[in-house]
């Protein structure tokens, strides 16, 4: 179904050759004319690309023409990346290349006049190839369509806390739920040990996690449960890690001594685990949610069951499935609870909720008659009636109601239960650019937590993100893009931290996006048997699995990831696939076991992005990487044996984010400041610094990020090193005196954004930043109990965030002076949130009138 954003990759490719900057560099090369054939080529074929993409479902052999365009458009993309090549190359020689380097390059393949013999030839092709396909083109009676008409309506953002009033029709559910939980004994079996289990089954999108979400918070099951654990199972019900989420979930408040961080419990044999988890149950009552079971193995959930056994009498156990045998296996009620389809009132008014604003739906009569037409198709599952209303929020045109009404998609043969043709529908109202951008998160696996700077950076590897300009960065138009799908109800449990988004996405909306995404991209693990021919995107989920070889056909690959923590690429892995793979442009070896990078990386021309984190046996990097020109993203943070960074770092001139760990003293600094393009810095755990940056100016850093350097003592945090620096991001540091107020009034940073984590007290010069200051996060602070009161003076402040600072008595006694605060979380912590507990805690009329306040309870 990748032909569906064909249109985007046209589009994408003229709006490149018809640039100014790209027409310059393609006179330089010498394949300007030859392009601009091309660009002749290719615009007669998209003007109908827009009706094609909508016609292709029921026509088979439009499909394979398609097709055959897509793969003509792939090889273009990548002819066409060479020219952006060869000038950063040329670039490169000029302000950094010996005289070794000017005249060595009329001997190699790199010769101009070779490259430009050469380039022309396959733009010639490629022309030749499209116009002979592109001759079909009036056989399918295709409209010319010049313009992507779809657009995204935008909303007020919403938050991902579930509150009861935005939830309909479940309140009979709810209370049944809740009446079983609060029985003393619901035990039919005997084996039970005290543990009741009561299933939750529905099929998929009817709202099981969000019903046992109004559960789990409600104020009964609080009172009457002292330990609160939820777990989100999925797919693999694999017992040690099962075992470590219900640790971690436990551990939020279960006072146990030092718990070990989630890497160390990791490392620790089940055996351990089992001990580890008995000891912090053992006596307690509890509830445990375990959402989301697909496991049909009896073996495994007795001995899951047997394990948690030593709880109080009346611990309760909630299992969310789609399955009634798994419910049949672990429950221990006479019944299991199935959720039913809402009611065709219910569905109405959750539909009206999301297409319109509030109160508007009166205005609209015969809109909300076609509503109530479109709501019947979706059969009373509230993700489908959602996604639907949300696509057509804010359009009043009769007839796009109408079209969405009587799509053809909905004559197709469907399963009793089959949502996807709803889903589908919203997916195909997308502008075509942003169903591209969905379609990659198909790359990561279901109930994973997405995070935007990630996300931003696969999309902008895939040339999916317009070029950077001066009012906007690849990674603003990025968070443009994921607001948008946010409008649409495409993704969930969205936490806006201000400057960047955590959010998660529905099984069946990944389900979707693996199905618009076939041919494109893959998921690989066990299960799988074989890669698709010409897979652009892969993702492997799982370690050792047999693909130390490649096949021909998947040479063409550009992205190659590693989501799953703990899960990496091996060395033979890695030789195979960079030898091989010469078009990569995303290459996520995080948590990979190679103790080097073979010295062919330097050939991978094309590629923006390579994450080495976590990598604990690299030390060195081979000096062929500062090739690499056209790389966006280096990521090395959390190699703790890296000895030394790569020579000549300057030559990375596209590089606009470094994340870095070494035992270096000192960084190469001056070669960081020639980095013109550098916005994002991190430097983490380099345990043998002592000062940054104190004679070195980086002119174009927006982001810094220190963590855990244990030993600096110097850092000037000035406008005269960092003029253009708006988030500042500190953790862990032993010696705070850098942090101090800078004795140079002018050269006061006009910050936007502090991040804090594990303080001991936040430092007076936050005062400095009194009238640019926006965000402001507190995480991680353990042992802080006060918040100063000239907190009060930041009168720019909009995000005010407070998590895991389980010490910190109160808020400012003059909160009340903060009148631009628009959000105030406070998560897990656990004096606050008895004081400022929505609408019943004593101090709650102190924070009522900000506008979106999110108060957690501690063990959330």
């Amino acid at each position: 179904m990748a032909e569906s954003f064909i249109f985007s990759i046209a589009e994408s490719l003229i709006t490149k050759l018809a640039s100014l900057a790209y027409q310059e560099a393609s006179r330089v090369v010498g394949v300007y004319d030859d392009l601009q054939e091309l660009k002749s080529s290719l615009s007669y074929v998209k003007a109908v690309l827009l009706d094609a993409e909508q016609k292709q479902e029921q026509n088979n052999e439009l499909r394979e023409w398609l097709k055959q365009i897509k793969l003509i458009f792939y090889d273009a993309e990548n002819v066409l990346d060479q020219v952006d090549c060869e000038t950063l190359r040329k670039q490169v020689i000029r302000d950094y290349g010996t005289p070794k380097d000017k005249v060595g390059r009329f001997f190699s393949s790199s010769n101009p006049l070779v490259f430009r013999y050469k380039l022309a030839l396959q733009i010639k092709d490629i022309r030749m190839r499209l116009d002979r396909v592109a001759a079909d083109r009036d056989k399918f009676g295709l409209q010319v369509i010049d313009f992507d008409r779809r657009v995204v309506h935008r909303r007020e953002m919403t938050y991902s806390h579930v509150v009861q009033s935005d939830v309909i029709g479940r309140d009979y559910d709810k209370e049944k739920i809740i009446k079983l939980l609060m029985e003393p004994s619901l035990d039919n079996n005997v084996g039970s040990k005290h543990i009741s289990v009561i299933p939750i089954v529905g099929i998929g999108g009817l709202g099981k996690t969000t019903l046992a979400k109004l559960v789990f918070n409600d104020e009964r099951i609080i009172d009457s449960f002292p330990l609160k654990m939820w777990v989100c199972v999925s797919e693999d019900f694999n017992i040690k890690q099962l075992i470590i989420k219900i640790i971690n979930a436990a551990s939020n408040f279960v006072s146990t001594g030092a718990l070990p961080g989630h890497q160390n419990l990791k490392e620790l044999e089940v055996e351990q685990l089992q001990y580890r988890l008995r000891n912090m149950l053992v006596g307690q009552k509890f509830i445990l949610v375990l959402d989301d079971v697909w496991n049909e193995d009896r073996v495994k959930w007795v001995e899951m069951r047997d394990l948690i056994s030593v709880g109080a009498k009346g611990s309760k156990v909630i299992v969310t499935t789609r399955s009634q045998s798994i419910a049949s296996m672990m429950g221990t009620v006479t019944y299991s609870h199935h959720l039913e389809s809402l009611s065709p009132g219910d569905s109405l008014h959750l539909f009206v909720r999301w297409a319109f604003k509030e109160g508007e739906e009166e205005k609209y009569p015969e809109l909300i008659r076609i509503a109530r037409e479109i709501v019947e198709k979706c059969k009373g599952v509230p993700l489908a009636v959602r996604t639907l209303g949300s696509s057509l929020f804010s359009k009043h045109e009769r007839q796009e109601w109408e079209s969405l009404r009587d799509k053809e998609i909905w004559n197709l043969p469907q399963k009793e239960d089959d949502i996807i043709p709803a889903l589908k529908l919203s997916y195909d109202e997308m502008p075509s650019h942003l169903r591209q951008c969905f379609a990659l998160l198909s790359l990561y696996p279901k109930n994973l937590e997405y995070n935007s700077f990630e996300v931003a950076s696969l999309w902008g590897a895939a040339g999916l993100l317009p070029l950077q300009s001066q009012d906007k960065t690849m990674v603003d138009v990025a968070h443009q893009y994921l607001r948008d799908l946010m409008a649409r109800s495409f993704l969930h449990d969205v936490f806006d931290c201000g400057t960047f988004y955590a959010f998660f996405i529905h099984d069946l909306v990944h389900d979707l996006a693996v199905y618009v995404a076939k041919d494109v991209c893959q998921l690989v693990s066990s299960n799988t048997q074989d890669i698709s021919e010409n897979v652009l995107h892969l993702s492997f989920v799982e370690n050792g699995l047999p693909y130390n070889s490649i096949k021909p056909s998947l040479q063409g690959a550009r992205s190659i990831l590693f989501p799953v923590d703990h899960v990496g690429a091996s060395e033979a892995f890695l030789n195979a696939w960079v030898t091989n793979c010469r078009y990569l442009r995303y290459l996520d070896l995080r948590d990979s076991t190679c103790e080097t990078l073979p010295e062919s990386i330097g050939k991978l021309k094309h590629l923006r992005y390579i994450s080495l984190c976590n990598n604990k046996r690299i030390k060195r990097l081979p000096n062929s990487i500062c090739k690499l020109q056209n790389l966006q993203v280096l990521g090395l943070d959390g190699c703790s044996n890296l000895e030394t960074v790569p020579k000549k770092l300057r030559k990375l001139i596209s590089l606009q984010r470094l994340e870095i760990t070494t035992k270096q003293s000192i960084l190469p600094e001056s070669d960081i400041a020639k980095l013109n393009c550098l916005e994002f810095l991190c430097v983490q755990n380099c345990d043998n610094l002592e000062s940054l940056f104190v004679e070195t100016r980086l002119p174009t850093l927006r982001t810094l990020q220190v963590s855990d350097c244990v030993n600096l003592k110097s850092l000037p945090l000035d406008t005269h090193h960092f003029p253009q620096l708006e988030t500042l991001l500190i953790s862990g540091v032993a010696n705070e005196d850098w942090l101090h107020r800078s004795e140079d009034t002018n050269a006061v940073l006009r910050l936007k954004t502090i991040v804090l984590s594990e303080m001991l007290t936040l430092p007076h010069s936050l005062q400095q930043y009194a009238s640019t200051l926006q965000t402001l996060m507190i995480l991680g602070c353990y042992e802080l109990e006060v918040l100063p009161e000239w907190l009060s003076n930041l009168s720019s402040l909009k995000f005010l965030i407070m998590a895991s600072c389980p010490k910190l008595m109160s808020l400012p006694s003059d909160i009340h002076r903060l009148t631009s605060l628009q959000v105030l979380r406070i998560i897990n912590c656990r004096e606050l949130y008895g004081k400022y507990e929505p609408q019943v805690g004593k101090c709650w009329p102190m924070i009522s009138h900000i506008k979106h306040t999110d108060i957690r309870k501690p063990w959330e």
